[in-house]
């Protein structure tokens, strides 16, 4: 190991492996898929005594977590997801990572774990990617996603929150998230679990949340479909989201061209990439709104042509079109399965935006080295 140094701030001590070949790093950039591979560095920040400690940049390595550690029984454990993009002038950009950091803070908040300084997020994510740059993939579509997250350490097995926290950061290049690449994928409604109802974690992007949805996914895959698509827990028929993403719907009405997402009601994670596109749409003309759709309203829009596509969207998947739609009472086409020309403009201009080849005139783009 090299010998330790401090970052420019005096926040974190830095003692980074040595780089990996660069055959080994090359060949495994050639096809990135999706978390199959990490880079040689993580940032590690310990929380005690009502504080967080001095951070450090250091090896990749397994973590030792007590057996009687509270994440281990309790589940405190959040995790968020943004990426980082080359640009054509050779530099290297994150894309609106404060709103990452916010989100991860209100993730935090409602799982009574304590808050990391913005600032800090953001020193944490620039110091690894630097440290890392040469596995930021430069094909349009490919990036470095960074997975930040945070567990309850503390030894103890009484029901209450950790005093003593782990905040994590590793980064892994990135190609699709789905195997088959940017095509139409199958979902099935699930109408025998919920993900998330009123009061609880839903708009929390939390451990727990995920775990829970594991069955239904099982479900999707034995009817043939690569997702499952969640209706409310409550009323039982508003689509809420499709796995872990956000679900969008194109509408035709009136002559104009109207992007549609469902509303957030505090059971829905309110996605950065949904915030984004709301924007995008708005900019190239479409209407956008955010409305309750049921599933009713799907299998009728479809029929009567007023629905003409929908995609779901998110930080690994961008943006991914639906193409059959499966449930109880039977199975619909969009688009005769094919991807539809208001998704591939979302997501080329997305993208875009993204790897720089478009203005970012909102100042999403937050440049790193």
């Amino acid at each position: 190991m090299s010998q330790v140094t401090l970052s420019a701030s005096g926040r974190f001590e830095l003692q980074p492996a040595p780089p990996v070949p660069e055959n080994d790093r090359t060949a495994k950039l050639q096809n990135p898929g999706f978390g199959r591979y990490h880079t040689e560095n993580m940032v590690v920040i310990h929380y005690k005594d009502g504080q967080w400690g001095k951070g450090s940049l250091e090896p990749y390595r397994d973590i030792p977590i007590d057996p009687a550690g509270s994440v281990l029984h309790y589940g405190q454990a959040i995790f968020e997801g943004f990426k980082a993009y080359h640009q054509p002038d050779g530099s290297i950009a994150t894309f609106r990572p404060e709103a990452n950091a916010n989100r991860f803070n209100d993730s935090a908040r409602r799982l009574a774990m304590p808050e990391l300084p913005v600032e800090i997020f953001l020193e944490a994510a620039e110091l690894l990617i630097s440290q890392d740059r040469l596995w930021v993939p430069k094909n349009i579509g490919e990036s470095l996603y960074m997975r930040p997250f945070m567990i309850g350490t503390e030894a103890a097995l009484g029901v209450r929150p950790s005093t003593e926290y782990m905040f994590i950061l590793i980064a892994s290049p990135a190609g699709p998230y789905f195997p088959q690449g940017v095509k139409p994928v199958a979902v099935w409604i699930s109408e025998d679990y919920v993900r998330a109802s009123p009061g609880g974690t839903g708009s929390a992007k939390c451990a727990g949340n995920y775990a829970a949805s594991l069955i239904a996914q099982h479900q999707a895959k034995d009817k043939g479909c690569d997702q499952v698509v969640w209706i409310d827990a409550v009323h039982r028929k508003y689509v809420e989201e499709m796995g872990g993403m956000n679900i969008f719907f194109v509408y035709e009405e009136n002559g104009k061209t109207i992007v549609v997402t469902p509303a957030l009601t505090g059971t829905l994670l309110p996605g950065i990439t949904r915030l984004s596109l709301l924007e995008v749409a708005k900019e190239l003309g479409y209407g956008a709104e955010e409305r309750k759709i049921s599933i009713d309203d799907w299998d009728k829009d479809l029929k009567e042509g007023r629905m003409t596509e929908v995609f779901a969207c998110g930080t690994a998947a961008v943006i991914t079109p639906i193409g059959t739609v499966k449930s109880t009472r039977g199975e619909w086409r969009i688009k005769d399965g094919q991807t539809g020309a208001v998704t591939s403009k979302l997501r080329e201009t997305l993208l875009g935006i993204q790897h720089g080849l478009l203005p970012d005139t909102h100042g999403w783009l937050h440049k790193v080295i």
